[in-house]
């Protein structure tokens, strides 16, 4: 089948005389004259008037976009976004020391938040590692549950995050 490029014009059987607009991977988007934006199935029944030459790619930045994006997710240590709560929005961490005549330090929360997401990519990346490895299974087993017990450890930070399929998940009680 060969796409038409944007400009060409077509009478389509519901929609009536038309020029193509924009093309996706999928559809052409066609501005009718009596019916105005429209997108039709590239596959769609019309008769060709005019046809331009498809000078387009046919693929939309919104698909590159998420190609790339679940590349980066695959196959390196760049993250999503993940939310802070709402309530700890440019909040502060403050630790204070037990020994007296010491400063206190201040850190901003957000900046703290990041880390632990930091820890959080990181354990997720290390897991998909060893799952992928050349390990003896029961090594594999081993390792697994101490990235599970991590996690478990981490759980005290649940709180910061905004949505709980962020949080961090450990061993179930039995």
């Amino acid at each position: 089948m060969k796409i038409l490029g944007i400009g060409s014009r077509i009478t389509h059987p519901e929609y009536g005389k038309g020029v193509i607009t924009n093309v996706s991977s999928t559809e052409y988007w066609v501005t009718f004259i009596d019916n105005g934006l429209e997108t039709i199935p590239l596959d769609d029944s019309f008769e060709i008037i005019e046809a331009a030459e498809n000078e387009v790619d046919t693929v939309s930045f919104s698909e590159v976009e998420t190609t790339l994006r679940n590349l980066l997710k695959k196959w390196s240590d760049v993250s999503e976004i993940v939310p802070i709560g709402d309530k700890w929005k440019g909040g502060k961490l403050i630790l204070e020391p037990g020994q007296a005549g010491l400063a206190s330090k201040e850190i901003p929360i957000d900046t703290f938040f990041h880390k632990i997401v930091m820890v959080r990519d990181r354990l997720r990346v290390m897991e998909q590692k060893v799952n992928s490895s050349n390990l003896e299974e029961i090594e594999k087993i081993e390792l697994q549950q101490y990235i599970t017990r991590i996690y478990g450890s981490l759980t005290s930070f649940n709180i910061l995050f905004k949505s709980p399929t962020n949080h961090f998940v450990g061993e179930k009680s039995k």
